[in-house]
């Protein structure tokens, strides 16, 4: 029989006491199960899948039984590596269309171009799949050696490939330009080990001291570690001031400040935020908040403020433990309320709410058609195709007049008001998708910030402060 992955964690005296008598009611039951269940029960789902959840989810949803493969997914945020192809994709229903191939990754010696189409992976034909499923595998893919079915605009025959995935560097910030004159745009997708040093290293090429403002963007950014965290949040804050406090039932409670050797900017920082945003995010967002160093807008974070202990298993097991609560510098939980075991404060909304909501703009039927079906991506792919792009390149009257009769070719038939009214939405989107394929995502990206009203109202904001 396998052997099944143990902890050995100290306990109460008293505990210890009643430990054998419900270790032995376990043993009689599972004896019971093992014997007499219609089918067989393995070890591994009776224990893996059944006893050691079941025991956590009594806990609260983030205390978890890590298999080797999501342990090692965990450490893999700590080396700040991730394993794939080099390429950007704009993932659609039953579609993956190619926007980017990075320099030097397999998808580039490959020969995969922006506007490629993926059909097929490993045999399995996207068009079959709804959207986890296609996400999933996606996911999946990047672990191992894949086969891949690509259509090229253009061409009917369809071309074969056969990728490796490789270890890439995996940076905390994805995107960094002026977004206007003197006001830095930071996006931070994640905590990882080097993301303080990350962004100080982000804000010296956009200007450092002389930018008269930064806008970081914290939307969907999941978390990461806490240094990370720290070591950001301590970029903007003064030598001494509290970044935030840890207390928990067996924890020691602690606090921690910004290094007296800081050296903080001061220029006026706004910090984006969505429900998306979580754990190390809000510790960052909390910290400037509570300061009165940053103006916090968009719509209220997750609330994830758990101290989670991870613990090496047998195996290449492991185990995340909620150990204690984080708490911004004025005392505010930042984990909303789990269960009743719960440390209880006065104030238990949970989250980060913003100093100004801003919410992002609606999805109306016809842009959710629109978006859905591929339109912009594939009409974009025909343009770059078509004729040079350069950074002034404009969406004019009659590429929305050609767009429209795309459209129409694919049952896509907006009434004249509906299209009147969402002719400036397509001709930025058009945009952005034609500047993803031709200059890259990062130049998309840009352009996409010129209408996002979060970025806007703190662009607005800023000037005030």
């Amino acid at each position: 029989m396998r052997h099944l992955p143990l902890l050995v964690l100290a306990v109460s005296t008293a505990a210890a006491q009643d430990l054998p008598d419900h270790l032995k009611r376990f043993t009689d039951i599972y004896r019971v199960v093992e014997r007499e269940a219609a089918d067989a029960v393995p070890p591994e789902k009776a224990i893996y899948g059944g006893a050691i959840p079941g025991m956590l989810r009594t806990l609260d949803p983030h205390s978890v039984f890590l298999d080797p493969q999501q342990f090692e997914q965990l450490k893999e945020l700590e080396r700040s590596t991730r394993k794939g192809f080099g390429s950007v994709v704009s993932v659609l229903p039953g579609r993956v269309i190619v926007l980017q191939t990075l320099p030097e990754t397999p998808s580039a010696r490959a020969g995969i171009a922006p506007g490629d189409e993926i059909l097929a992976i490993n045999g399995i034909i996207l068009a079959r799949l709804e959207m986890e499923e296609l996400v999933e595998l996606l996911t999946q893919s990047r672990q191992r050696e894949v086969q891949l079915d690509i259509r090229r605009p253009g061409q009917t025959r369809l071309v074969q490939l056969t990728l490796t995935p490789e270890e890439l560097q995996s940076p905390s910030i994805d995107r960094a330009f002026l977004v206007r004159p003197g006001v830095g745009y930071l996006r931070l997708t994640s905590f990882d080990a080097q993301a303080g040093a990350q962004v100080r290293q982000a804000i010296e090429e956009l200007g450092g001291e002389r930018l008269e403002g930064l806008l970081l963007d914290l939307r969907n950014n999941p978390g990461g570690l806490l240094p990370a965290a720290l070591e950001t949040a301590a970029l903007f804050l003064k030598p001494g001031q509290t970044l935030l406090a840890v207390r928990g039932r067996v924890v020691q409670a602690r606090k921690e400040s910004v290094p007296e050797a800081a050296r903080p900017y001061r220029f006026p920082v706004a910090v984006l935020l969505n429900g998306r945003s979580a754990s190390a995010a809000e510790i960052v967002a909390g910290a400037l908040q509570d300061h009165g160093r940053a103006l916090i807008l968009g719509e209220p974070s997750f609330g994830k403020g758990l101290v989670e202990s991870v613990y090496s298993l047998s195996e290449g097991a492991g185990l995340a433990l909620t150990t204690a609560y984080y708490y911004t510098p004025k005392g505010r939980n930042i984990q909303r309320p789990l269960a009743a075991v719960q440390i209880q404060t006065s104030a238990q909304a949970g989250g980060i709410q913003p100093d100004v909501t801003v919410y992002p703009e609606p999805v109306t039927p016809f842009r959710a058609a629109v978006e859905a079906s591929g339109s912009l991506t594939t009409f974009a792919t025909e343009v770059f195709r078509r004729q040079p792009v350069t950074g002034d390149f404009q969406v004019t009257a009659a590429l929305l007049d050609e767009f429209q009769l795309y459209l129409s070719e694919r049952r896509i038939r907006p009434g004249v008001t509906e299209w009147s009214q969402e002719r400036e939405w397509i001709r930025h989107r058009l945009k952005t998708e034609v500047f993803n394929q031709a200059l890259g995502v990062a130049r998309g990206d840009e352009i996409e910030a010129q209408r996002d009203p979060v970025i806007l109202a703190a662009l607005a904001r800023l000037g005030r402060r």
